[in-house]
């Protein structure tokens, strides 16, 4: 059976991990450590890719750590909105 990468559009596992971070973004308790337990949950992001699009990650500067997914689109935070987007693949 074809993984799940190939029967998705692109972006609709960037698009699906959004709407989950956004739910959990709207808990004042949110923190990096709680996105990256719903991430988790995601089995469509890349762990190797994520980790080296957070290398130079500073939670002071940057907010919340971006998550990059299987068919390249990233889960990226969006500071001047207070939520995570999904983008295509750069």
């Amino acid at each position: 059976m074809p993984s799940s990468a190939y029967l998705t559009r692109p972006m609709d596992d960037a698009k699906r991990l959004a709407a989950a971070l956004n739910a959990a973004v709207k808990n004042p308790q949110f923190s990096n450590s709680k996105a990256l337990a719903v991430a988790r949950k995601e089995p469509a992001v890349n762990w190797p890719a994520t980790k080296a699009a957070n290398a130079g990650f500073n939670p002071d500067v940057d907010g919340f750590e971006s998550f990059v997914m299987n068919d390249a689109s990233t889960c990226a935070w969006s500071s001047g909105q207070f939520r995570y987007v999904a983008q295509p693949r750069r």
